[in-house]
């Protein structure tokens, strides 16, 4: 009966080994540590495409055991319920059950649409944010993953006025 026990633990760890890889491997998660608007031209104005500047400082953890490369990380970003944009952020590497902080600058266009929520922010006034979007993630051997689209981060933002009026 002994010899029995060790040897039905080999062939159970042996089946989770040949389990697929989606029903092992478990969602990365990207959390905005801080974000800042840092330049703002308005449509109407002289001077080029009106743009938002965004600086993100993103963490991103991953619960797994093997370590993941992510790409193809692309969000919408929404401001008090408001679509405003789309962006498109670098590659980061994660080790295996770890974290890893990114930076990242954004510019998003600006439309007479979407100008009054980026105006809230320039003045200083609090607004809620949300990151919807989709990415990417090779787990090395284990491969190459796709998730989402979902929410990746929501919260708070404000900041100091970055425009007098």
């Amino acid at each position: 009966m002994r010899s029995l026990l060790p040897t039905a633990a080999l062939v159970a760890c042996g089946l989770v080994a040949c389990a697929p890889a989606s029903q092992v491997l478990q969602v990365p998660s990207i959390e905005v540590q801080s974000v800042r608007l840092t330049r703002l031209s308005l449509p109407g104005g002289l001077g080029g495409a009106p743009v938002a500047d965004l600086k993100l400082n993103l963490r991103v953890s991953n619960p797994n055991v093997v370590p993941l490369k992510m790409t193809n990380i692309q969000a919408t970003l929404v401001i008090d319920g408001a679509q405003v944009g789309r962006a498109e952020f670098p590659r980061v590497n994660v080790p295996a059950r770890g974290s890893a902080d990114q930076e990242a600058d954004v510019s998003i266009p600006v439309t007479l649409s979407t100008a009054a929520s980026f105006l809230k922010v320039a003045r200083g006034q609090q607004v809620t944010y949300r990151l919807d979007g989709t990415f990417t993630a090779d787990f090395g051997p284990l491969g190459p993953k796709n998730f989402g689209p979902f929410t990746l981060s929501q919260g708070q933002w404000k900041q100091n006025p970055i425009i007098p009026f």
